[in-house]
């Protein structure tokens, strides 16, 4: 079955050439010139994954990741890769902690779109039905249980919120308790791109999945931060 891709973006000759790139890599493609029009069609139609510029021309782009992933959204788990300026950190942060999946700066390369959208969908994938990967199918840690093949996270019973990429990554984390990891060694682990320089997307993923599963996310006792070299994932915990 072809995946459905939505491109929400104002300039229309970008989004004609990356439509006609995308259905020659074998995609379905609609296109969309404003976030209202956006939000509509993902309404009548829900895509397998949401091309999201945040310069729109009715409506601030962060407002529509909002309302695709939000509280009481009918298509949280759509998928969203956000278009960002190229030298602004401040919008693509903000992005993946409303749940956005991925970004892009602009201006980019069609096949590095094509690569992010693979990965993204990729990770859906392996949510929908894919392998369990190493060990139990569930690991429990105090009252944390993270299921593998259902790619859900709940804590004393509670479902935790968390995007596709926050669950591997959390998954990578959990699988080497008690070690610490490096940024990198973290991105290596979930097969995911390379770190750009000064790159704070791993904390901004790191904060989101704290808030999804401590107690107090600025007291946290599950990730601990081990300055200066990453994150540990405690093997001992309530």
């Amino acid at each position: 079955m072809t995946q459905q891709l939505l491109m929400i973006e104002d300039d229309t000759r970008l989004a004609t050439m990356v439509g006609e790139y995308l259905r020659q890599s074998g995609y379905g493609f609609t296109h969309a010139a404003t976030g209202t029009s956006g939000l509509a069609a993902l309404h009548e139609s829900p895509p397998d994954l949401v091309i999201l510029d945040l310069m729109l021309p009715d409506m601030d782009g962060l407002e529509v990741c909002r309302r695709i992933k939000g509280q009481g959204s009918e298509s949280p788990h759509t998928a969203v890769l956000m278009l960002t300026a190229k030298g602004d950190p401040m919008d693509r942060i903000v992005g993946l902690e409303i749940g956005a999946d991925d970004y892009l700066p602009k201006p980019f390369e069609p096949r590095e779109l094509l690569a992010r959208i693979r990965a993204v969908l990729r990770r859906g994938g392996e949510a929908s039905g894919g392998t369990a990967g190493n060990g139990h199918k569930v690991m429990r840690f105090g009252s944390l249980e993270i299921d593998r093949d259902a790619r859900a996270v709940t804590v004393a019973g509670n479902l935790c919120e968390l995007t596709s990429y926050q669950f591997d990554l959390l998954v990578a984390l959990a699988e080497r308790a008690g070690r610490v990891l490096s940024r990198d060694q973290i991105m290596e682990a979930v097969r995911g791109r390379e770190l750009e320089a000064f790159d704070r997307s791993i904390d901004v993923h790191m904060g989101r999945i704290r808030s999804a599963i401590e107690t107090d996310a600025k007291d946290p006792k599950r990730i601990l931060t081990v300055r200066g070299v990453g994150y540990v994932f405690a093997k001992q915990q309530d």
